[in-house]
C-alpha cells in the first residue's frame, strides 16, 4: 500500500529534491480511489517490466542427449566410455552409457548422437559379452539408424593380424545403416590412453558444434553421484603403481614337472590398495637385460645408460607385429622388408614363434637409438587373476604366476613378467602392481547360491581366491571345482588346501582332470559331461558358472560342451543349448575370466 505522503523517503532514493516533491504533490492530492488504482499500475507495470526482462533473456535449452555404447574384454573400453561420460556431462551433454552386454539393438535408431568405445577380443572377435548385440548389429534386418550421428574408437592389439577389427566392422556397419559419422575413427594399440582422451574431446566439441543450430547447450556442472557401474579414482594405477615388497616367492611345481607355477605372496598394505576376488592384478614389465644388450647389439647401436633404460622398462622388446616391420621397412628403405610387411600370409609364416630380434637378425641394418626408439611401441603391463581372498589374507596379495619358457627357430625364449618374478626377483624384493578390477568375474551377491568353477592350470588362480573369501565371510553356499593339470604327482596346484577346504565343508565338491597320467589325454570338458547331470542339476538350483584359462586351449571346448550338457534334455538342439548359455551370460550366472 502507498503512504499518503514521500516526505520521509531517504536521501538514498532514486529520485532527486524536485521529483520527490512532485510525487508528494501528487500522493497528497489523490483520493482513496485514486491511491489503490495507483497502486496496482504500479504493481502491474513492474510485473510487465520483469516479464521483458525474462524475454529478452537468453533461455536455457534442453541438454544434447548422447549414448555411450561400449563393448569390453579386459574393462579398458569401459574405463573409457565411463571417463567420456564424466567430461560429455560437465559439457552440458545427456548422457547415458550402455554395455553392449545390456544393449537393445531396436532402441539403437533412438540414439541422436552415438559415441562407441569397441575393443577387439583374440583374432579379430567381438568381446563375449557383446557378441549378442554384435550378431544383432551385424544381421540383415538390423534397424535403420538414418538420423543418428556417431563415432567409434577402437581399442585392439597390433600383435594381433586383425587389428581393431571389431571396431572397423561396427564404424562400417553403423554407416551402412544410415547413421552418420560425426568424426573418423580411431584405431588405438596397447598405448591408448593420451590419444583416447583427445578424440574424446575432439569428438564431442564436433557434436555440440553441429548440434548448435537447433539447440542451445547449457553449460551446467552438477553432481548425480556415481552410477553402479562406475568406481572411484583407483589409488594404484599403471602409472603410479605400487612397491609391494615379496614375502612369499614359492615353485608350487614338483621336481618331475614339466610346468614351473609360482606362487607369488605379496605385502599391501598400503592406504587406499583394495581388490575383490576375482579382479585381476597388473603388475609392471621390466625386459629381460641379456635380450636388452641382444637388441642393442643386433642393430649396432651404442649402449649408453639412457638407451638401456629406456629398453629395460618402457619398450616392447618382444612383440614382432606387421604394424612394426611396416615401420622398420620405411625406415630403413629395404623393398624385401616391404615385400614382407605386406604379404599377410608370408609375414605370418615369418612371425610365428619368433620375435622382434629375429626381424634384426633376418633382416640387418644399423639403428642409432633415437631411430631404435622410434620403433618400438610401450611395454604393456600384464594382468594376473588375484589368488588371495582380502578376508583370509588381510594385507596381503597372492598371485599365482606359470613361468613361459620356450625354444624356437635356435634361439631360447622367456615370458617377460612370468621370468622376471621366476629369476630376477627374490623375497625381500618388490614388484610394482596396482589393481585392475574385474566386475563381470565376481562371486554371487547372495553367499548361499551355488558356485560351480572350472579351470585349468594357473586358470584356478581366481577359485583360491572365492573358495577363501565364503570361507572367511562364513558363507555356505555349496562349492564344486573342476580343475585340470598335466599330472597328478606334480601339478596339483594348491592339493593341500583343496583337502583342507573339502574338510571344512568351504568346498563341496572337487573333480580334477590330469592329462597326462593315462594313454588316454583328459581334460576338464570331458569331466563336466562325465558329470552332465550334475552339472544340470546345479544349473537349476541357481548355480553360477565360471571358466578361468585359456581362450583357445580350453574355455571354447569347455564352452562347447556346456552348451552340449544344456541340449542333451532337448534332444541335443545345438542352438537351444547355446541359447540357453548366453541366458546365463546375460543374467550374469555365467562369467568368464579368459585369455
Amino acid at each position: 500500500m502507498l503512504m499518503t505522503s514521500l516526505a520521509r523517503i531517504p536521501s538514498s532514493a532514486p529520485f532527486s529534491a524536485a521529483e520527490i516533491n512532485a510525487l508528494n504533490t501528487v500522493v497528497a492530492r489523490s483520493s482513496p480511489e485514486q491511491l489503490a488504482w495507483l497502486s496496482g499500475y504500479l504493481a502491474g507495470f513492474a510485473a510487465a517490466s520483469s516479464q521483458a526482462q525474462i524475454a529478452a533473456s537468453p533461455q536455457p535449452r534442453a541438454r544434447v542427449p548422447l549414448t555411450i555404447l561400449y563393448a569390453s574384454e579386459s574393462g579398458n573400453a569401459e574405463g573409457l566410455a565411463f571417463a567420456a561420460k564424466k567430461v560429455a556431462s560437465k559439457q552440458g551433454f545427456d548422457v547415458r552409457v550402455v554395455d553392449m552386454a545390456d544393449a537393445d539393438i531396436t532402441s539403437l535408431a533412438k540414439a541422436r548422437h552415438l559415441l562407441v568405445y569397441a575393443a577387439t577380443w583374440g583374432e579379430g572377435d567381438p568381446p563375449q559379452r557383446a557378441a549378442d548385440f554384435y550378431a544383432s548389429l551385424m544381421a540383415a534386418d538390423a534397424p535403420r539408424l538414418d538420423g543418428v550421428r556417431f563415432a567409434v574408437l577402437a581399442l585392439g592389439d597390433s600383435a594381433y593380424e586383425n587389428f581393431c577389427q571389431t571396431g572397423r566392422n561396427i564404424d562400417e556397419r553403423l554407416a551402412e545403416l544410415g547413421a552418420t559419422r560425426a568424426g573418423g575413427r580411431i584405431d588405438l594399440d596397447l598405448d591408448f590412453a593420451k590419444a583416447a582422451v583427445e578424440w574424446t574431446s575432439a569428438t564431442l566439441e564436433t557434436l555440440k558444434a553441429d548440434d548448435a543450430p537447433s539447440t542451445t547447450v547449457v553449460h551446467v556442472d552438477f553432481h548425480h553421484g556415481p552410477g553402479p557401474r562406475e568406481e572411484e579414482a583407483a589409488a594404484f594405477t599403471a602409472d603410479n603403481p605400487l612397491q609391494a615388497e615379496i614375502v612369499g616367492l614359492i615353485n608350487l611345481s614338483g621336481t618331475g614337472s614339466t610346468r614351473e607355477t609360482w606362487h607369488v605372496e605379496l605385502a599391501t598394505e598400503a592406504p587406499g590398495f583394495t581388490y575383490q576376488p576375482g579382479d585381476a592384478i597388473g603388475v609392471i614389465a621390466e625386459n629381460d637385460p641379456d635380450l636388452v644388450a641382444s637388441l642393442i647389439d643386433a642393430v649396432g647401436s651404442s649402449p649408453d645408460d639412457a638407451l638401456v633404460q629406456h629398453l629395460t622398462h618402457a619398450a616392447d622388446i618382444t612383440t614382432l607385429s606387421r604394424p612394426l616391420v611396416e615401420k622398420y621397412a620405411k625406415l630403413t628403405g629395404r623393398s624385401d622388408v616391404a615385400s614382407l610387411a605386406a604379404d599377410a600370409t608370408a609375414f605370418q609364416a615369418f612371425a610365428t614363434d619368433r620375435q622382434l630380434i629375429d626381424l634384426f637378425r633376418s633382416y640387418p641394418e644399423r639403428l642409432d637409438s633415437e631411430q631404435l626408439q622410434g620403433l618400438l611401441r610401450p611395454l604393456p603391463p600384464r594382468l594376473y587373476s588375484v589368488a588371495s581372498s582380502p578376508a583370509a589374507h588381510e594385507h596381503e596379495t597372492h598371485l599365482l604366476v606359470g613361468a613361459v619358457r620356450w625354444q624356437s627357430h635356435g634361439r631360447d625364449r622367456k615370458g617377460v613378467v612370468s621370468t622376471l618374478v621366476a629369476d630376477r626377483r627374490r623375497v625381500g624384493d618388490t614388484l610394482k602392481i596396482y589393481v585392475k578390477p574385474n566386475r563381470h568375474f565376481r562371486l554371487p551377491a547372495d553367499p548361499r547360491r551355488p558356485i560351480l568353477m572350472i579351470g585349468a592350470g594357473t586358470g584356478v588362480a581366481p577359485y583360491r581366491s572365492f573358495v577363501a573369501e565364503r570361507e572367511a565371510l562364513g558363507s555356505n553356499g555349496p562349492s564344486w571345482l573342476v580343475f585340470g593339470e598335466r599330472n597328478f604327482s606334480f601339478d596339483f596346484l594348491y592339493q593341500l588346501e583343496w583337502q583342507e577346504h573339502l574338510e571344512t565343508g568351504a568346498l563341496s565338491r572337487l573333480d580334477v582332470a590330469f592329462s597326462r597320467d593315462q594313454p588316454e589325454k583328459m581334460y576338464v570338458q570331458q569331466r563336466l559331461w562325465q558329470h552332465r547331470d550334475q552339472v544340470r542339476g546345479w544349473i537349476a538350483d541357481g548355480a553360477h558358472l565360471y571358466i578361468c584359462g585359456d581362450e583357445r586351449r580350453m574355455a571354447r571346448d569347455v564352452d562347447e560342451t556346456l552348451a552340449r550338457i544344456l541340449a542333451e534334455p532337448r534332444a541335443g538342439d545345438a542352438d537351444a543349448g547355446r541359447a540357453e548359455l548366453r541366458a546365463l551370460a546375460k543374467s550374469g550366472r555365467y562369467q568368464r575370466d579368459v585369455y
